[in-house]
């Protein structure tokens, strides 16, 4: 089963490969080596610093909706997390209640390294409650933040658990629809018709119905009957439909935009995104200057 790579653990894995190349430069006796090694660095630096950038936009520069009120599209939501209706969703290592978990189990080996043996991630929808409406969010495809991290060992095992719990005040920036009633819905004509084709499927119970005089068949008075007794179905069909309450949904976007579920305080995490950027963009700068005198060692 693949994960996605938490872009947290993104930054330090892009950190650690900005060191790796500075330690494999400093392995070249020659200026030119070096220099790939920094025209690397300051790629890498600026990609980074783009997606940094890019989040702290994204959640600066999208308004808190009400779910009540929210328009369709690309919002942010705050509110209270719960589970949705029905048996609670527990994690497996610690059979604790939560609305979505992330759970690594980890093997020591001969070599005293610790190696991943199973991973295992929660797909089940749940709730976000501002107390104007709830918002069913879908966690397929969204960057999860949490505060909630355990990790302990048995014997040669680790385990490490990432949770978002009932009750969680959440922050959610994703694409926001809303479903009502008649969502879905054909065309009336279109549902006559395949109702109509339902029942012919069961023949002895239409007959048993609609074959006033018994001769095993439906004359034009008798199928009209049934007809009209379609229609009045498919027309309390769409009535039931129509009357039942909105669901509102979020889920990643289509466009590629920022999904984003967390439960830490949306500007201490804006504030971070911002940090990662500054410091891609020193690390960018840093290779630029360093390339020219490197350059004049050659």
């Amino acid at each position: 089963m693949d994960f996605k790579r938490h872009w947290q653990t993104g930054q330090w894995v892009t950190s650690g490969a900005q060191l790796a190349l500075l330690a494999i430069g400093a392995q070249f006796e020659s200026p030119t080596g070096w220099m790939a090694c920094l025209a690397l660095i300051a790629l890498i630096s600026i990609f980074a610093w783009v997606g940094a950038l890019k989040r702290r936009r994204a959640m600066a520069d999208t308004p808190t909706s009400r779910i009540a009120s929210a328009a369709q599209g690309y919002v942010e939501l705050q509110g209270s997390g719960r589970p949705l209706d029905g048996l609670p969703l527990r994690s497996p290592l610690s059979a604790s209640p939560c609305l979505w978990f992330r759970n690594i189990t980890e093997q020591k080996d001969s070599d005293n390294k610790w190696r991943t043996i199973s991973q295992e991630e929660s797909h089940a929808s749940f709730i976000v409650d501002d107390g104007s409406g709830q918002c069913a969010v879908d966690p397929a495809g969204a960057e999860i933040h949490t505060g909630h991290k355990r990790q302990w060992s048995e014997g040669d095992y680790r385990h490490t658990e990432w949770q978002l719990r009932p009750g969680d005040p959440l922050y959610a920036l994703g694409e926001f629809r809303t479903l009502t009633g008649g969502d879905g819905l054909l065309d009336p004509a279109e549902e006559l018709k395949l109702l109509l084709a339902e029942w012919k499927k069961d023949p002895e119970e239409l007959h048993r119905r609609f074959d006033l005089n018994g001769d095993g068949q439906l004359d034009m008075e008798e199928w009209a009957l049934a007809r009209q007794a379609a229609r009045r179905e498919v027309e309390k069909m769409r009535r039931d439909i129509g009357a039942q309450p909105d669901l509102h949904l979020m889920r990643r976007p289509a466009d590629g935009r920022l999904y984003l579920v967390t439960n830490l305080c949306p500007d201490k995490l804006a504030r971070r995104y911002g940090l990662w950027a500054l410091f891609h963009l020193t690390v960018f700068f840093a290779a630029l200057v360093a390339l020219p005198w490197v350059w004049q060692l050659q």
